[in-house]
C-alpha cells in the first residue's frame, strides 16, 4: 500500500513552529523520515524547531523548486510507492499554493496516492479575511508581469474583471519589487477602486490596510520594500 503525502504548512516568517502551528500538525511531522522541500537548509531549521523523532541527519530531504525538471518529479514519489509517508514543505505558508509543490501533488493524485493537507497559515486567505473586500467571490492571480507596460495592461484587465464580476483580485510580487507594484497599481487603476496592502502577516510587524486608490495617493507610501506582501483590489 502506498504511503500518504502530507502537505505541511510553515510559518510565514521567523516564528517558532510551536507558535504558528497546531499541536496536531507537529505530531504528524515528528514520525516522518522523508520530506520534499524547496530548500534543504531552511527545511532543516524548521524541522529542528518542530521536533522530529529521528536525528536531523537521518532524515531524507529531496528538493523540489523552480529548478527541478519535470523528468525528476517521478523519482520523488518513490518513498510513497514503497509505503513511506512523506511530508511536503514550502518555504513559507501552505505548500502547493503559488508553490512548485503543486506539481508533485498533481502527480500523486494521478497515481491515486492519498494527499492530506494540514491546517496552517495562508497569507492569501488571511489577507482576504482582513481586507474587507468581497470574500464570496475572489481570484488568486499569482505573480503579475514584471515589465511595466505588460503589468499596466494586466492590472487594467483585472480591474475591469473585478468590476464586472464584483470579484476580489489577489496577487503577489517578489518583495524587492513591491514598491514598483504599488506605484503601478496607483497609476493604472481608477480612483474609486479599493486596494488592500497586507504585509508581514502573522508577524509582530503585520499591517493590513484597505483604501481607495484616490485615498492611497494622498497617503505616505506604505513601507513594503523587501517585506512579504499580498495585494488585493476590488473595483
Amino acid at each position: 500500500m502506498a504511503g500518504t503525502l502530507f502537505l505541511i504548512p510553515v510559518p510565514l516568517g521567523p516564528v517558532a513552529p510551536q507558535e504558528a502551528l497546531h499541536p496536531s500538525v507537529l505530531q504528524t511531522i515528528r514520525p516522518l523520515s522523508h520530506f520534499v522541500v524547496e530548500q534543504a537548509k531552511t527545511a532543516r531549521a524548521f524541522l529542528k524547531g518542530a521536533g522530529t523523532d529521528r536525528p536531523l541527519q537521518e532524515l531524507q530531504l529531496s528538493e523540489l523548486n523552480e529548478h527541478t525538471k519535470a523528468s525528476e518529479l517521478d523519482q520523488l514519489l518513490a518513498p510513497l510507492r514503497a509505503g513511506e509517508d512523506v511530508g511536503l514543505l514550502s518555504e513559507a505558508g501552505c505548500p502547493a499554493v503559488a508553490d512548485p509543490g503543486a506539481n508533485l501533488v498533481a502527480l500523486a493524485q494521478r497515481e491515486g496516492i492519498r494527499v492530506v493537507p494540514l491546517v496552517g497559515p495562508s497569507s492569501l486567505l488571511l489577507a482576504l479575511m482582513a481586507s474587507g473586500l468581497n470574500g464570496q467571490r475572489f481570484a488568486f492571480l499569482g505573480y503579475l508581469p514584471a515589465k511595466e507596460a505588460e503589468r499596466t495592461k494586466t492590472l487594467r484587465e483585472l480591474e475591469s474583471e473585478s468590476h464586472k464580476r464584483q470579484q476580489t483580485q489577489i496577487f503577489i510580487e517578489t518583495p524587492y519589487r513591491n514598491r514598483q507594484m504599488f506605484d503601478g497599481i496607483l497609476a493604472a487603476c481608477q480612483p474609486a477602486t479599493r486596494l488592500c496592502i497586507a504585509t508581514d502577516l502573522t508577524l509582530p510587524s503585520e499591517t493590513v490596510r484597505t483604501l481607495t486608490i484616490q485615498q492611497w495617493k494622498k497617503q505616505t507610501p506604505p513601507e513594503i520594500e523587501r517585506r512579504p506582501t499580498v495585494f488585493l483590489l476590488l473595483a
